[in-house]
């Protein structure tokens, strides 16, 4: 069984930095693409930023030139740093992680989120 595990979320002000992280554990294959998610209150879930195996990398227009998603396969693990920050930011952020199991079955995996707070 395979688990993701999110880090630091928390209270920031307007124009600041936070770094989430979000490791994987347990048995697979391997670690295909991996993504970051947010849903503000009142909205649906939106993709913020998405790295391939490869490390090609896409933003959502709202956070490029802010935000950079980066992984350390060794580690099993993705970051998103997040720079410039506004309250238009604030939102439950999930990552989101797309492995190959021990059985070669391809399978999609969600954090349990981590809430970030932007506002002074």
């Amino acid at each position: 069984q395979v688990q993701l595990v999110e880090s630091g979320g928390g209270l920031v002000q307007p124009g600041g930095s936070l770094r989430l992280s979000c490791a994987a554990s347990g048995r697979m294959r391997t670690i295909t693409t991996m993504a970051w998610y947010r849903q503000a209150p009142g909205k649906e879930r939106e993709p913020v930023a998405t790295i391939s195996s490869s490390e090609d990398t896409r933003y959502a227009d709202s956070v490029k030139g802010r935000f950079t998603i980066s992984r350390d396969n060794a580690k099993n693990t993705v970051y998103l740093q997040m720079n410039s920050l506004s309250p238009e930011d604030t939102a439950v952020y999930y990552c989101n992680v797309n492995v190959r199991t021990m059985d070669w079955n391809f399978l999609t995996i969600w954090g349990q989120g981590t809430l970030v707070t932007v506002s002074s």
